[in-house]
């Protein structure tokens, strides 16, 4: 079955079959989340397709961000292929770092791709980065816990009832966390989440003039309402849990509720790796009562290729394969639908296979309903929800999410905390000549 998607993809995307007469070899950084991990399973079917050869460096998401970073701004040519995002992807497109992704074939159909996503990983109107797979965030709760607690998930809960919801799961005894939720250090960890937990209170990072905004009451009033509802209901130690430690804690059953990439979805309900695949249901991201926003990103992890590389051509290749509609159907009659990436095709979800998964309808909705032009309440003068996208904004954000960090590990106040992210952001935007 291998052999034979692998040829159907070689003829689909018009691969050459002297290519297997030049061996090369691409290295690719990518990310240790689960579908990185599973399209490396596959790797083998591209090879025996092309003759190229294909070399990881899978990383955690710090470390990832950290690599790829140094390695571009200081043309290194560690890696012919990288992963990255929404955040860095137009910014390195207009800086000319990567290489566009023009030419691509007509069976690869790039107008498929979602226009969230394509126009995320865009500058100018020109394609820097292919989508992996697409997410947003949502809420992943225990249908079972929700039961025995007497209470009904909403379609669109506020934060308020989450922090009802999770005090009345939390279960110390047992070891049932009412909550999971990113405490990490790192801008697009931790970070990212309580800067889209503060947009849905109303704060914003900065204000029309680029002036910071961590001196004002939003801010105070998110910040301190996340330690509170962690405290009272969170796992210990949760200053360090990015996504992949709450994605093991919520599988084990020691969660009553995650808020996090839609991308999890599959892996919370597939019962080969989770405990409680049967009963796990899904719904929006919160928002804070009386506040118009919710609290859910944008975000695509993409293979893009950096400029200077020798080897643009067959990582050119091997970005139209993974990122391909037959990929997907590979994955699918392999593993089932519920396993493909979700979120950068259209065609994925006008599929009835996959409009049958349960999570597909809600990924969807909270994809759709993001909007990186209009992330807060309030104007700001940047585009990004969980992010500003500026250079400067991954510095800022990661020291600004190690003060944070510090507040959830009992380190220091949130007053403290605001008041050190506002005096350093301060200073480096005005170095920065904002």
């Amino acid at each position: 079955m291998y052999l034979k998607n692998a040829l159907r993809a070689a003829t689909a995307l018009t691969f050459v079959a002297t290519a297997a007469a030049h061996a090369q070899t691409i290295t690719i950084a990518t990310v240790n989340n689960g579908d990185m991990i599973r399209m490396q399973g596959y790797t083998d079917n591209f090879t025996e397709a092309t003759g190229i050869d294909v070399e990881w460096v899978t990383l955690e998401e710090n470390v990832l961000r950290q690599r790829v970073t140094t390695d571009i701004t200081t043309k290194g040519g560690q890696f012919d292929i990288m992963t990255i995002g929404m955040y860095e992807t137009p910014i390195w497109g207009a800086n000319d770092w990567l290489v566009p992704l023009d030419g691509l074939s007509a069976e690869y159909d790039v107008d498929d791709i979602l226009p969230a996503m394509r126009n995320g990983l865009s500058n100018d109107g020109t394609l820097y980065a292919a989508p992996f797979y697409g997410e947003s965030s949502m809420v992943m709760y225990r249908t079972d816990l929700m039961e025995k607690a007497g209470l009904e998930m909403p379609e669109a809960p506020t934060w308020q009832f989450i922090r009802e919801a999770a005090a009345a799961m939390t279960d110390r005894d047992n070891e049932i966390n009412g909550i999971c939720l990113r405490g990490k250090a790192g801008w697009g960890e931790g970070g990212a989440f309580i800067t889209v937990t503060a947009n849905s209170f109303g704060a914003r990072w900065f204000d029309e003039d680029w002036k910071p905004q961590f001196d004002q009451p939003e801010w105070k009033d998110a910040l301190t309402f996340f330690v509170d509802m962690m405290n009272e209901s969170g796992p210990a130690g949760y200053a360090t849990n990015g996504f992949n430690e709450n994605l093991s804690l919520f599988q084990q059953g020691k969660c009553g509720m995650w808020i996090d990439a839609t991308v999890a979805a599959s892996f919370v309900t597939n019962p080969d790796d989770s405990t409680v695949a049967d009963k796990v249901g899904f719904a929006l991201a919160p928002n804070a009562e009386g506040v118009d926003k919710r609290s859910n990103w944008l975000w695509a992890w993409a293979l893009a290729i950096p400029e200077g590389t020798e080897q643009a051509d067959a990582a050119k290749q091997f970005i139209e394969w993974a990122t391909s509609k037959d990929y997907i159907e590979l994955v699918a009659e392999n593993e089932g639908w519920a396993n493909v990436p979700p979120g950068a095709r259209t065609s994925l979800y006008e599929n009835p296979d996959y409009q049958a998964v349960p999570f597909a309808k809600k990924t969807l909705e909270s994809i759709l309903s993001a909007d990186p032009n209009n992330p807060t309440v309030k104007p700001v003068p940047y585009v990004g929800i969980q992010f500003a996208a500026i250079p400067e904004f991954a510095g800022i954000a990661t020291q600004v999410s190690q003060e944070f960090s510090a507040v959830y590990a009992g380190q220091q106040s949130v007053d403290e905390a605001l008041a050190k992210a506002q005096a350093f952001t301060a200073e480096e935007m005005e170095a920065a000549g904002y």
